[in-house]
């Protein structure tokens, strides 16, 4: 059988279903479409993402999910996280426009819910540099533009053996334009139904391909407004329960470190709320939701440039460049700030220095603790301002028996400054209340030219290197009765530094948090891999075509040492409609820099504990320099079938299990501080590794903090299923394609370090995002002659709260229902270089669900459309 007879079956069963690939996300089949009759003639080989090999069809072992250019622009994306975290194979935490609080303006994508540190992400097969502020250990989609995306390759499958660290819960591969002829631009605003949250897009695209070459150039700039929590009614105010089981009630609460003053003494609790003291209530607490961003401001610009020029018939140069800078800002409620020590109440009517308005409650000379909300010094202002830079250049050939080879050094830079406006010196004021010059319990000592002196704005600095040199070289060994034998290996020298450097008064710990320290260091590794692509059985009843794949890979990190990991893969297309796959590996993930080296920092969790009434815990967190790598052992199993007797129909199926030991992380937040303390605040489970590493504390004013670094503790393991069934037809006159995803969830769960498990699937939690059992994508596009239109529905399963696994009955809302998210878009191309488009998401502008312990405005914002109906038109020009 031909190798063209081949490549027009493959190319075929690509277009009718995406025969190799598992999950197809909406508009994959348009560019399929349009591009595989010049496929069919072109037979050329090419590498897909998860093996080196080049091939002249797309069918490996492991499922591979495209998305092309059309359906990024379909669904109004600027950037590739809005398409990407929408996937069912997403899952945990992803940081995105809708996390105010932590996301430091990244966003990020997160496969099976493993963590956005176990997804590699490629451009253009290579690695990209991580990105934001500190030392930054993942890759900010932010700094990939849309517009300059040809195609997204998504593996879903461990891939360490190809490409090494980090490729445990799959590979991202963004692929960029690098043919392209003529000049494109387009024009795109959008907003939500409410008037906020507006954004803004322009770019374009120039390319020439001459006799020698080519050149694309292209820009993006990005401008995207804010919302306010303080817009939406299910955010407007923190909402917190109180009552016993069975008849809990909710009110409009907040922070017990409140507007006017918060103080504990001895035997009373007074609040200052409205200048006056009086005793303290829940009516006391401070609304910070009211001055938090439900969905941040960016402003962004993308420069790339890529090229080739031929310098032989047999040697090509080529080349890749890509800047980003970005501007993006947080906003969160004035700073709670407390004393660390107790205070000396002096009054003038004992002869000390303090205003006597405490008198009637607390007595002279009695210690009593303090906090206060900073309304009068204004919100604490994020901001932080990025520059990436990625410059990949290379030699690539072929030699005369046909064996392709190409040798590449790939430069990364990251550079950040990060600010924090409207902070404090508590130190200076602690020395100042102890020496009599400031009255705390004095409402005007906290304004105007009283309190000026003591506030500062923060500013951190930070960045990340990467560079690395590699050679791959891939051919056919032999021609065997089945096929022929393919071969691909490779060599890589890396190198990746990080450093962080916290402003001086917060590395003091002089800013009321606790001191963050620096972060500093560096690694290497050296790799070399091999792989081998081997027909085993050809042309026999129920074995049309048995391919096996292996790889390995051997590695040699400065910091912990050598090791190896495989692969293995098998293909069984037992008839033209029918194909079994399957593989087993090995994968690891060497701890990052950050990880090795982070300085420790403090990090404030969402819990739900009977001891203390404030829902976050003070959480000390840092590297550790001892830390190994994790290691991984994954499974998957699939079918494609494409039925004959019923054309375009194509269905998949594939599970997969991944189990991680030695997993590199701190304890869920919430299980610390249930396992450490009981209901009045007392240490428990002290016999424990866990609790007698946390060091675990309750102050005064009912706040819990404890130690939770970094460490090679216990085990992940999950497993699931992935399902695609897509349909291209004809009817009524129209181009119709049909296209359900779903992603099952198995099993999700984590060890700790003495054994006991947390079991993830089915919950939502306030700390790491949400594992829903059932994740599905289900969209329809209908196309004319100049027109298209796409109605998409995405359906998230009900889950229930982590915090209230142990008793429900002690939580309003221990559960959220399923929700259903319906989209809808179209275009129309006015003329043969203009085309006009829009959209609408969110159509019946569906509100995130409340539930107990939640993360931030109530909600979920690492899962749940926070925004609601959202607007967006374009206008593209193309010659």
């Amino acid at each position: 059988m031909s190798s063209v007879t081949l490549t027009a079956k493959a190319i075929r069963r690509s277009l009718l279903a995406v025969a190799t690939t598992s999950v197809v996300t909406t508009g994959l089949f348009a560019s399929a479409a349009v591009s595989a009759e010049e496929q069919v003639q072109k037979v050329e080989r090419i590498e897909v993402t998860g093996s080196r090999i080049k091939r002249a069809d797309m069918e490996t072992a492991s499922p591979v999910s495209v998305i092309d250019a059309s359906a990024i622009l379909s669904s109004g994306a600027t950037s590739i996280d809005d398409i990407l975290q929408q996937m069912t194979s997403t899952g945990g935490a992803m940081t995105n426009a809708a996390v105010n609080n932590g996301s430091g303006g990244d966003t990020s994508i997160n496969l099976r819910g493993l963590g956005s540190n176990r997804t590699l992400v490629l451009v253009n097969g290579r690695r990209m540099i991580a990105s934001g502020t500190g030392a930054a250990s993942t890759v900010d989609l932010n700094t990939i533009p849309v517009s300059m995306i040809q195609r997204v390759e998504i593996l879903k499958d461990g891939a360490s053996a190809v490409y090494g660290t980090d490729a445990i819960a799959g590979v991202v591969n963004i692929i960029l334009k690098r043919d392209f002829d003529g000049l494109e631009m387009n024009v795109q605003t959008g907003m939500s139904g409410q008037g906020d949250a507006d954004e803004t897009s322009l770019d374009f695209t120039m390319g020439n391909t001459f006799d020698k070459g080519n050149v694309v150039i292209n820009a993006q700039y990005t401008n995207r407004g804010d919302a306010s929590q303080a817009d939406r009614d299910f955010s407007d105010c923190p909402i917190s329960e109180t009552g016993d089981a069975g008849s809990i009630e909710l009110y409009c609460g907040g922070s017990s470190y409140s507007e006017g003053g918060h103080i504990w003494g001895e035997t009373a609790e007074l609040s200052g709320l409205g200048g006056e003291y009086h005793e303290y209530t829940n009516e006391d607490k401070y609304n910070y939701s009211k001055d938090s961003y439900l969905s941040t401001p960016m402003e962004r610009i993308n420069l790339s440039l890529a090229g080739s020029y031929e310098l032989s018939d047999s040697m090509t140069f080529f080349s890749e460049a890509m800047y980003s800078k970005r501007w993006s800002s947080q906003q969160m409620a004035p700073q709670p700030i407390w004393n660390s020590s107790t205070w000396t109440y002096e009054p003038e009517s004992a002869g000390g220095f303090m205003t006597d308005d405490l008198l009637p409650w607390i007595a002279a000379g009695e210690e009593v603790s303090y906090g206060r909300r900073m309304v009068e010094s204004g919100t604490r202002n994020f901001s932080q301002v990025v520059d990436t830079v990625r410059i990949v250049i290379g030699l690539e050939g072929e030699f005369d028996n046909g064996w392709t080879w190409d040798a590449s050094y790939n430069k990364g830079k990251n550079d950040s400054v990060d600010t924090l406006a409207n902070l404090h010196n508590l130190g200076s004021i602690d020395d100042a209340v102890l020496e009599g010059t400031f009255d705390p319990f004095l409402q005007s000592s906290w304004e105007g030219d009283s309190i000026a002196p003591y506030i500062y704005t923060e500013v951190n600095s930070g960045g990340s290197e990467l560079d690395i040199f590699a050679a791959t070289l891939s051919g056919d060994i032999a021609d065997l009765p089945a096929g022929v034998l393919g071969f691909a290996a490779g060599v890589e020298h890396r190198e990746e530094s990080a450093h962080y450097t916290p402003d001086s008064l917060t590395a003091q710990g002089l800013a009321n948090d606790p001191r963050v320290e620096a972060t500093a260091g560096s690694f290497q590794v050296d790799e070399v891999y091999a792989e081998l692509a081997i027909p085993l059985l050809s042309d026999l009843p129920f074995a049309q075509q048995v391919d096996l794949s292996a790889a390995m890979r051997y590695f040699d990190y400065n910091t912990f040492g050598d090791d190896t990991t495989w692969k293995l893969g098998l293909t069984w297309r037992m008839t033209d409609d029918l194909m079994f796959r399957g593989g087993r590996s090995t994968a690891f993930r060497a701890p990052t820099v950050n990880e090795l080296f982070g300085g420790a920092s403090p990090s404030f969790d969402q819990i739900v504990h009977p001891a203390s009434d404030q829902t976050q815990a003070e959480v000390t967190v840092g590297g550790n320099e001892l830390l190994t790598p994790e290691e991984a052992d994954i499974t998957t199993l699939g079918l494609v079938y494409s039925p004959s007797f019923v054309e375009g129909l194509s269905l998949t199926l594939d599970y997969y299990k991944i189990d991680i030991s030695n997993t590199i992380t701190a304890v869920d937040s919430n299980y610390v501080a249930n396992q450490c303390l009981d209901a009045n605040g007392a240490k428990i489970n002290t016999d424990t590794a866990l609790c007698q590493a946390s060091n675990i504390e309750i102050d005064a004013t009912g706040r819990i903090s404890f130690d939770n670094g970094l460490q090679n503790i216990g085990e992940t393991n999950t497993a699931g299923y992935d399902i695609n069934i897509a349909y291209v037809f004809d009817a009524a006159g129209l181009s119709w394609k049909a296209n359900l995803d779903t992603s099952i969830l198995d099993k999700y769960e984590e060890f700790d370090q003495d054994g006991n498990v947390t079991d993830y699937r089915g919950y939502v939690t306030g700390n790491v995002g949400a594992y829903a059992k059932i994740k599905t994508n289900l969209d329809l596009t209908a196309s004319g002659d100049d027109w298209s239109a796409t109605y998409e529905i995405r359906y998230i399963d009900g889950m229930d709260s982590l915090a209230c696994k142990d008793d429900p009955s002690e939580c309003y809302a221990p559960s959220v229902d399923s929700i259903v998210y319906h989209d809808l878009s179209g275009s129309y191309d006015l003329t043969e270089t203009v085309r006009l488009s829009g959209g609408v998401n969110n159509i019946f502008d569906k509100e995130p669900p409340y539930y107990t312990g939640n993360l931030d405005s109530n909600t979920d914002p690492y899962t749940y459309d926070v925004l609601g109906r959202y607007f967006f038109v374009r206008a593209s020009v193309k010659f």
